[in-house]
């Protein structure tokens, strides 16, 4: 599975740098430009997955550029940006940005709400081969049967699925559930996966979604039906 791409257009290296690590710690391919006067022309030759657009650039003005890049492209768009005045904010939105955030800011809240919109971009419904994600009532189903979730179950159940066979550590876990910054526990984390299992268990059988790995985390893989892995075997003889 290819990764998807963050543009981020900043002029401040100190904040850049922080955004990429934290974007390319949970998965996520960066690409940084500190000025915005080769950024149309860029996108143009280069789709991305979302940009992070700076409102004051040195050399140009985010808001303009954001309605420039609107004319050939609906990539989802977060505005970054010093001015707090609720004027700035909706001029910005109506100008096509999906999203704006006032410095100083969080890098978890802006990873978070990064996941946030590109969720919003595709179906509510993530369809996968044999099962779904229901984001309006928190159930999964697979094999004809949903389950119900709790939403810290289903939020960690989505943050494995959306990378499959992807190791994620308890700490990557916790920045994609708790957006308040609360502190929270490893064994916190542990008890609501013992939990998630159960109920996966308990509708859909023993095979295993969640798999621990020692000393690092878990990863989720994708539920094959009963009926498609007899079907293998007996190719495979």
């Amino acid at each position: 599975m290819s990764k998807q791409v963050i543009l981020i257009v900043e002029d401040e290296h100190k904040i850049a740098d922080i955004l990429v690590e934290y974007l390319q710690s949970h998965g996520y391919e960066t690409v940084y430009f500190d000025h915005g006067s080769e950024v149309e022309s860029w996108l143009k030759q280069h789709p991305v997955d979302l940009v992070l657009l700076d409102v004051m650039l040195p050399d140009a003005d985010g808001m303009q550029l954001c309605q420039a890049i609107r004319k050939f492209s609906q990539v989802p768009i977060m505005m970054l940006t010093a001015r707090v005045e609720e004027i700035d904010r909706i001029l910005g939105l109506e100008l096509g940005a999906d999203d704006y955030m006032c410095k100083p800011f969080s890098p978890r809240e802006v990873v978070a709400r990064v996941k946030a919109l590109l969720r919003r971009a595709q179906p509510a419904v993530e369809q996968q081969s044999y099962w779904q994600l229901d984001e309006e009532r928190y159930q999964v189903h697979y094999a004809g049967v949903d389950a119900d979730l709790s939403a810290v179950e289903f939020e960690i159940l989505r943050a494995l699925s959306e990378t499959p066979g992807r190791i994620l550590s308890r700490a990557q876990l916790i920045d994609n559930i708790y957006h308040d910054h609360r502190i929270v526990s490893d064994r916190t984390i542990d008890s609501h996966i013992k939990k998630l299992r159960q109920k996966l268990a308990a509708a859909f059988g023993e095979a295993e979604w969640i798999h621990s790995v020692y000393g690092v985390g878990y990863k989720f893989v994708e539920p094959v039906p009963e009926t498609e892995s007899e079907t293998e075997k007996e190719t495979i003889s």
